[in-house]
């Protein structure tokens, strides 16, 4: 196993952060809103499959009215 010389991690550390290509303020905002958008998308999704479920068990089972 080689030797990890603290300082050259750092040199390399650095010279690998120099390379990320960080996003915009506004490339931040516009994703954070569309993810916010796709959960909002999402838990409706999932909360009218859980009802259609629910309901057809219901049925099923004769639990329903």
């Amino acid at each position: 196993m080689a030797t990890i010389n603290p300082a050259q991690y750092v040199r390399e550390v650095i010279g690998e952060v120099k390379k990320v290509t960080w996003p915009t303020r506004k490339e931040t905002t516009v994703t954070t809103i569309m993810v916010f958008i796709m959960v909002v998308l999402a838990a409706v999704f999932f909360f009218l499959v859980d009802l259609v479920l629910s309901a057809g068990v219901k049925f099923i089972l004769g639990l329903g009215g």
